[in-house]
């Protein structure tokens, strides 16, 4: 008798040990099973941009998530499609309502200079660091609203070695790089204009003239595309381009650079580049 009240107390630890593994195990499917919040969201066969589309969901159907690399989620679609997609994608974006291969893309944003480096200097002493960060905070807004996904090598005034800066972007697994600048002259008021700049020969400086062709209503002389040997576009591993978006110690360029309605103008035109170089790169 003794020995049956035992097992009886066994089998009755077994079934609760069971039937606790069930909840868990449940409560962990309901967590990961999500609703697409978005049209058009393509499953890749690998967690990055370009590579091959293995099946497509739509709003309102239900993906599983077995795990996740970076900011990508390997998922199951019904029952059967297994593949990546953007984990960002996988949350509510009120202004996107199908996916793009922009909102596929990760991009990083790189204000020049900020905390103990100042940049340039305006004729008003208004340090550089300040206006990067304003133009890339602008495009940042403007791209999300897109549904890409968006980094900031800095999102306020502090200091961010130069080497750092490329190293953010391969961390992430990032498609592009932004690097925000304005130029200055050795001689004030003696220069104006503004000027793209790539490093690496193909995709960089396609992206480049991407970018740099949307610039045509601005006010200000564009002075083309140009190679330039800047470290944060040079030890980049994914196409990469420097703006220097008019020159800060001009006292007209300036009065644009601290122009919201310029700031926006140009936030627009980059975006709208970006976008445009994603659309017809694979």
């Amino acid at each position: 008798m003794h020995f049956k009240i035992r097992n009886r107390r066994g089998l009755l630890f077994t079934i609760l040990i069971i039937l606790g593994t069930g909840v868990i195990i449940g409560t962990m499917l309901l967590r990961n099973n999500v609703v697409v919040p978005i049209n058009q969201l393509q499953i890749k066969a690998e967690p990055h941009l370009t590579s091959q589309t293995v099946g497509t969901v739509q709003r309102g159907d239900r993906v599983q998530i077995i795990t996740k690399d970076d900011q990508w989620a390997q998922v199951v679609a019904q029952h059967q499609k297994i593949g990546w997609v953007p984990n960002w994608l996988l949350k509510n974006h009120p202004q996107l309502k199908t996916a793009t291969k922009l909102a596929e893309a990760t991009i990083i944003l790189d204000p020049g200079h900020g905390g103990n480096d100042s940049g340039a200097l305006a004729n008003s002493n208004q340090p550089e660091k300040k206006y990067t960060l304003q133009f890339a905070q602008q495009v940042a807004t403007n791209l999300r609203a897109r549904g890409a996904n968006v980094i900031l090598t800095r999102a306020q005034d502090q200091t961010v070695g130069l080497k750092r800066r490329p190293q953010i972007a391969q961390k992430h697994h990032a498609d592009l790089f932004v690097s925000f600048h304005f130029d200055s002259s050795p001689i004030p008021n003696s220069a104006s204009g503004f000027t793209t700049y790539y490093y690496h020969q193909g995709t960089a400086k396609q992206f480049a003239q991407a970018v740099n062709q949307r610039f045509t209503q601005l006010g200000m002389e564009n002075k083309g595309v140009k190679f330039g040997d800047y470290l944060v576009i040079r030890d980049s591993k994914i196409p990469a381009i420097l703006l220097e978006m008019g020159y800060i110690n001009n006292d007209l360029d300036f009065q644009k650079i601290k122009n919201p309605t310029f700031r926006k103008a140009v936030a627009s035109d980059v975006t709208a580049g970006i976008a445009n170089y994603v659309n017809t790169n694979d």
